[in-house]
């Protein structure tokens, strides 16, 4: 990393290939840049480490249209000429958030996630909660001969787990299998195949555990 650089920027959870930061690197002085849209929410975030975080709302924390930005206050007040004002913090500070007619529905719908983590026992109960899912789905793969995760298990995402079958030409028949059971939205990115569950904060134990006995059962119909 250069010292002079003007900042570093790293996306805390990458969703395509299933890989997650557990810790937030080390960067000096430099200030760090987040983008956390695919885990904000699912477990507590050291802010105080961060120059910036930003994250979508539409993974965790309502209607995609809503973006959620903590940013240093030393940061604010040096956008670049020519930056829309819609993205200069010093005009969206001082305004309250206000600068523009907001997206009020995504909004008043965050609002009622917050209450619903609340209601759960906050970021830390929601962690040991995502903890808990992604455990199950993992130590399923790691114990199978017929599905396979890719990623080293210290970088594995919670959110975002992308698997794939000894045989890709029965990928059709697993999906088709899924749908039928109610489980869609199953398969892998274009650019990478396979399969991938995304087990965000909605997605409770009962849908993972369904998960689990449907992959048992097509690994003994063909393995």
């Amino acid at each position: 990393m250069r010292p002079d650089a003007a900042y570093v920027h790293y996306c805390s959870n990458e969703t395509i290939g299933g890989v997650e930061y557990h810790s937030v690197p080390h960067v000096k002085e430099v200030p760090l840049v987040a983008d956390a849209s695919s885990h904000f929410l699912s477990r507590p975030l050291e802010v105080a480490k961060h120059g910036l975080i930003y994250a979508g709302a539409q993974k965790n924390a309502g209607p995609a249209g809503l973006t959620f930005v903590i940013v240093r206050e030393d940061l604010i007040g040096q956008a670049s000429k020519g930056t829309p004002t819609v993205m200069d913090y010093k005009l969206q500070a001082d305004a309250d958030s206000m600068l523009n007619t907001p997206a009020c529905y995504a909004m008043y719908v965050a609002g009622l996630v917050f209450k619903w983590i609340k209601q759960q026992g906050g970021l830390a109960a929601l962690e040991r909660k995502n903890i808990e899912k992604a455990k199950l789905l993992y130590d399923f793969l790691d114990s199978s001969r017929f599905f396979r995760n890719p990623v080293a298990k210290e970088d594995r995402s919670r959110m975002n787990v992308p698997f794939t079958l000894k045989d890709p030409a029965l990928d059709g028949a697993f999906l088709k299998g899924a749908e039928e059971r109610g489980m869609v939205q199953l398969k892998g990115h274009r650019s990478v195949g396979g399969m991938r569950a995304s087990i965000y904060n909605a997605m409770p134990v009962e849908g993972v555990q369904r998960l689990v006995e449907y992959m048992k059962d097509f690994e003994a119909r063909h393995a």
